[in-house]
């Protein structure tokens, strides 16, 4: 397992080999969770990363008659 080092500025580097198997890119945003104890950094999706995932959803928006 890699480890890493929190720098004076509390900056870490994601090793490489995890990088690359979560696809991460440069400037991406991450959420950071604190769970039991535990530093989780977790990628932030963007939406149309979503596209399709609920294709029972029903998207429709009923408009008043007047409105086009």
């Amino acid at each position: 397992m890699p480890t890493v080092t929190v720098s004076t500025k509390f900056q870490v580097v994601i090793p490489k080999d995890i990088r690359d198997a979560l696809k991460l890119v440069a400037g991406q945003r991450m959420e950071v969770r604190l769970s039991g104890g535990k530093v989780e950094f977790v990628p932030e999706r963007s939406i149309l990363s979503y596209r399709g995932h609920w294709p029972v959803l029903d998207s429709m928006v009923q408009r008043d008659d007047d409105r086009v």
